[in-house]
């Protein structure tokens, strides 16, 4: 199979790339990069380059010079854009920051900037693998997730599947707090009912062979203290919850609290990675070498894991990350796993993973086409959402409120609909005023 990156020049390639050349199956054998930054491209190449020495037998890697001729052929297509740069992000969040609401990427209206300016990208992405690849898979990583794959899901339909890699993560860490080891995920025994929206999800029961075991982690608080989840969150609000949250509801649930760390922290999480990626990709071009450049790459990647969400662990206390959480990736295997599953003669079929898709009937008050991120089950004919129990009033809540949102964004973004963009922003929840929402919006597109 051929897989097409999109965004063939991002800093996270490098780990899809270990995850293929660390597949035992070979589901893929072809590796298809583009970008519209070439130096971008010529660094991850290197970094690429050296992953593949020694290996007995390497996915090939071939660099496309135009859209058009990456997605022709393509059996998947990973999107992994980011429209504007690292330069952009800085931006959404100094933005809203300046009027004393949230800033951050996929979150508020950082994230209903980011959805502005990138669906009218990825939407025309969409028509070309429409036109050239109409049989590909589309798996889209390009924040914000939700709304982005609900945009493109427009032009596409079921062929596109939206990923992220915090509710696999979530879920890990809480049966490992639960005390279930790896061999019980590998051998199917553990199940999970987890249901949301992207970076908007609760998981909401945890059983190992049948037997629910999150009730006794949620009453256990030295249990919860042994994980990100239970520390960010804390153990008297997560009992109350009856549930454990995906870690970005904490802007949600303790947004005074993220806000004020994010205001005192001398630059935003935007700068910290503008700063740190940009100057990775000026050493690493003038680097000796593919060793030269992975090493570099490898150093950045650890410092960039070891820094994610700061703001958010410096408002409950401050601790450092697990050695478990540091190694990056987790959406390169949740990628994987997936392409697996949707191609017919291979081992993974009837995968259950936590995937961004079609509503249909799992959440009703949703509508049918509405994309949520929900528990599937996966084979080559595409992810079906499992059965889920009906949510809790305050998780449907949010989930309606968001949703909004997020729709409103499309049509903003798809129509150059100034007043669906005004409701976009001052509906979130995490603007506090239509006054602002209105400020924010023309700051915006005075500086963009």
């Amino acid at each position: 199979m051929r897989l097409t990156i999109l965004g063939g020049g991002g800093f996270r390639v490098p780990l899809v790339y270990r995850a293929l050349l660390d597949d035992p199956a070979r589901a893929v054998d072809e590796l298809t990069l583009y970008d519209t930054d070439p130096r971008r491209l010529a660094v991850i190449g290197d970094v690429l380059d050296r992953q593949a020495q020694g290996h007995p037998a390497p996915v090939r890697v071939r660099r496309a010079a135009t859209l058009d001729e990456a997605l022709t052929g393509a059996d998947f297509v990973f999107s992994a854009i980011r429209v504007g740069g690292t330069a952009g992000r800085v931006r959404d969040e100094r933005i809203p920051l300046a009027e004393g609401v949230l800033g951050q990427e996929t979150v508020g209206a950082g994230g209903v900037l980011y959805g502005l300016r990138t669906i009218p990208v990825a939407l025309r992405i969409a028509e070309r693998v429409a036109e050239l690849a109409p049989h590909a898979w589309v798996i889209n990583f390009t924040n914000p997730a939700g709304m982005v794959t609900e945009a493109m899901a427009e032009v596409l339909g079921e062929r596109v599947i939206g990923i992220c890699d915090s509710p696999v993560g979530l879920v890990r860490r809480a049966a490992r707090a639960a005390g279930v080891d790896g061999a019980a995920f590998a051998a199917g025994r553990v199940a999970y009912d987890y249901t949301g929206l992207n970076h908007l999800g609760w998981l909401r029961s945890l059983t190992l062979d049948g037997r629910e075991l999150l009730p006794g982690l949620l009453a256990d608080p030295a249990a919860l203290g042994s994980f990100e989840e239970g520390r960010l969150f804390g153990a008297e609000w997560l009992a109350a919850l009856g549930a454990l949250p995906n870690e970005y509801l904490h802007y949600y649930y303790f947004r005074r609290e993220t806000l004020a760390s994010v205001r005192d922290a001398s630059r935003t999480r935007g700068e910290f990675l503008n700063g740190q990626q940009g100057g990775f990709f000026a050493r690493a071009a003038g680097a000796d070498g593919p060793e030269a450049a992975y090493a570099l790459w490898e150093a950045t990647r650890r410092e960039r894991e070891e820094t994610y969400m700061a703001e958010s662990r410096e408002a409950s206390g401050g601790w450092q990350r697990d050695a478990c959480d540091l190694e990056g990736g987790g959406y390169d295997r949740v990628a994987l796993a997936l392409m697996r599953a949707l191609s017919p003669g291979t081992d993974g079929g009837g995968d259950r993973l936590i995937l961004n898709v079609r509503n249909g009937t799992t959440v009703p008050e949703l509508a049918p086409d509405a994309i949520v991120e929900t528990v599937c089950e996966v084979g080559p004919d595409g992810p079906v959402p499992l059965p889920c129990a009906p949510l809790r009033a305050d998780q449907l809540g949010l989930m309606l409120q968001l949703k909004a949102v997020e729709r409103a964004t499309v049509e903003a973004a798809v129509r150059k609909d100034r007043e669906a963009a005004l409701r976009a922003m001052a509906l979130h929840p995490l603007v506090d005023s239509p006054a602002v929402a209105a400020r924010i919006l023309e700051r915006a597109a005075t500086e963009g």
